[in-house]
């Protein structure tokens, strides 16, 4: 099955339940026009380091990244297009429901991370887009590049989420190559996985950790 395919099938899977129905329409027309980058470099890091990794095991955790990214992204649209400014308008009441969507993506990746090497990792990365919204406001503040640490952290979760699944600790070096990669795109709107993934990734993944690999539960 193809990465991406596999990766959205998970995530729509962790939301089935989600009620009420409308709620749960916003969720999945969110998932259908995401790109699945993050998610997908969740299955690319774990298969580069261990290729016999359980594919479900692994798209799960990258679901739950794919979530929480959702929900952070769609929370810095919504914080920067302020849609309450005009009350009652039918922007803002859509608004109200996005921000419960968010609210709702961002908890079900962590539900999906709880029990993963990576939960810390995850709760780090909304305490950052915290912190940069609100660094964002003031008057010097370099907006694009505060945008773009939510892409940055999100990769370096990514990796993380997929080389702990492999049983290895990502180390800087690789967390630093996720950063990087992330900063070449356009974090307002990532391209498909395809485009955004060089086909080298998983080669640089494994070049990355090989022969200073450690087991992700090490001291």
């Amino acid at each position: 099955m193809d990465n991406a395919v596999r990766a959205r099938r998970v995530a729509r899977d962790a939301l089935a339940d989600i009620e009420p129905e409308r709620l749960r329409g916003v969720i999945r027309e969110r998932l259908d026009d995401a790109s699945m980058t993050p998610s997908v470099l969740t299955l690319v890091s774990a298969r580069a380091l261990d290729a016999t990794v359980d594919a479900e095991s692994v798209a799960e955790r990258g679901a739950g990244v794919q979530l929480i990214y959702e929900g952070l992204r769609l929370t810095r649209s919504l914080a920067h297009a302020e849609p309450w400014v005009d009350g009652e308008a039918a922007a803002a009441r859509r608004a109200d429901l996005d921000i419960l969507a968010a609210d709702v993506l961002v908890s079900r990746g962590f539900y999906l991370l709880a029990r993963t090497e990576t939960a810390g990792r995850a709760v780090e990365v909304v305490r950052a887009f915290g912190r940069d919204q609100t660094r964002r406001r003031e008057a010097d503040a370099d907006r694009g590049a505060l945008d773009r640490n939510l892409e940055a952290d999100v990769f370096e979760l990514a990796v993380a989420a997929g080389a702990t699944a492999a049983g290895v600790d990502p180390g800087d070096d690789l967390l630093d190559y996720a950063a990087g990669l992330a900063r070449t795109l356009d974090g307002s709107d990532l391209p498909p996985p395809d485009a955004a993934l060089p086909e080298t990734t998983a080669d640089r993944i494994l070049s990355l950790v090989d022969g200073d690999a450690t087991a992700a539960t090490d001291p």
